[in-house]
């Protein structure tokens, strides 16, 4: 087993990543003392998969759990289910020490963790992601949130869980264009700290793709050391933490104008990364070089990497990203790279030159 420390003083905990943690999720829990009550919440997909051997692990553990199904995919990030999920919280009598557990991809980790961080004022959380974009970032860090139509994320609060468990048995069973978007994240971490890593899915990806846990188990642990070490400097983005966000104002406000529908969400990033890639080569002085590197990759990872926009469909694109979270004083700002492993937050796109990138990029 693989154990990644989140050093957040008092809210510190671990990320543990092994073949067969699920059955073990109820014995983790026991060993944080938590209380005898709990809901499990995940979606059809991955309830079909993994809800029963979750459940029971509870159960033997001495657990009371309440099993909590939302819909599946990105609409289900809404304040219609957290409030659905509210309900059947107060129904099964949760208190203050009682504790959520995430059992899916982003989409349950996020909206299981906003739950848990408003209902009562906040009830302890255990993610367990069953998706490589969740084990390797969503379920890391303490964002929760859920959408509104006007954009991704704009309602939501920092929680930070209280173990993460990410099983790589869980892989297999998922399909491949989620993969796919997951190694969207994957990829990023070499983008914006880590050259050598770039470099080793550059070389490894083939066995990535063959989900070969001895090739996938340092892969996602890097990506949690890289983001333990960022969020433990910045753990509420006020500086370096935005980093984490490069390819993401672009890809949210995608995701946004195509209402949660076209893309998955580590598609959606894919483009928006060799969009912020041209818009640093502009403004940041990433060689060129780089930009093909980082293009083929994703390409290599079976990811889209441009767009297709109609006039009025990037008039769209532009409204949305103007209601990014990294927006200020109405400027739109991007995460850019100066290089490969390196990058710097808060820089300024002229919107005229944003325009004709996106003009450009379809």
């Amino acid at each position: 087993m693989r154990i990644v420390r989140v050093p957040l003083g008092r809210r510190s905990y671990d990320i543990k990543i092994a073949s067969g943690l699920i059955s073990k999720l109820g014995v983790e829990c026991a060993r944080l003392k938590l209380g005898r009550r709990c809901a499990l919440i995940t979606d059809p997909h991955v309830g079909r998969w993994y809800a029963k051997p979750a459940y029971n692990s509870l159960s033997r553990a001495g657990f009371d759990p309440a099993l909590i199904v939302v819909p599946a995919g990105e609409t289900a990030k809404s304040l219609k289910s957290a409030q659905s999920c509210y309900r059947r919280l107060a129904a099964h009598r949760l208190e203050r020490h009682s504790f959520v557990v995430a059992l899916g991809g982003g989409v349950v980790g996020d909206l299981a963790g906003f739950v848990a961080a408003t209902y009562l004022r906040g009830l302890p959380l255990v993610q367990v992601p069953t998706t490589l974009l969740a084990q390797v970032d969503s379920s890391v860090g303490g964002k929760t949130g859920v959408n509104l139509p006007a954009g991704k994320n704009l309602v939501g609060a920092f929680h930070q869980p209280r173990l993460v468990l990410c099983d790589l048995a869980v892989l297999h069973t998922l399909p491949l264009r989620q993969l796919r978007a997951g190694l969207a994240e994957v990829i990023k971490y070499g983008i914006i700290y880590d050259a050598r890593f770039f470099q080793r899915l550059e070389r490894d990806l083939p066995q990535i793709l063959q989900r070969r846990a001895a090739t996938l188990a340092p892969v996602i642990a890097r990506c949690c050391e890289i983001k333990a070490a960022v969020v433990s400097q910045d753990e509420t983005e006020s500086g370096l933490r935005a980093i984490l966000n490069f390819g993401h104002t672009i890809g949210h406000g995608l995701e946004a104008i195509s209402h949660y529908g076209a893309y998955l969400h580590g598609e959606a990033i894919a483009i928006g990364q060799v969009a912020a890639a041209r818009l640093s080569e502009q403004f940041s002085s990433l060689p060129a070089a780089d930009t093909a590197r980082i293009t083929a990759l994703l390409k290599r990872a079976g990811l889209p990497t441009t767009v297709r926009l109609t006039a009025p469909a990037r008039r769209r694109l532009l409204a949305a990203m103007q209601l990014d979270k990294k927006v200020r004083n109405g400027e739109i700002r991007f995460v850019l790279a100066s290089r490969i492993g390196k990058a710097a937050w808060g820089r300024p796109v002229p919107a005229p030159d944003l325009a004709a990138l996106l003009t450009s990029h379809a």
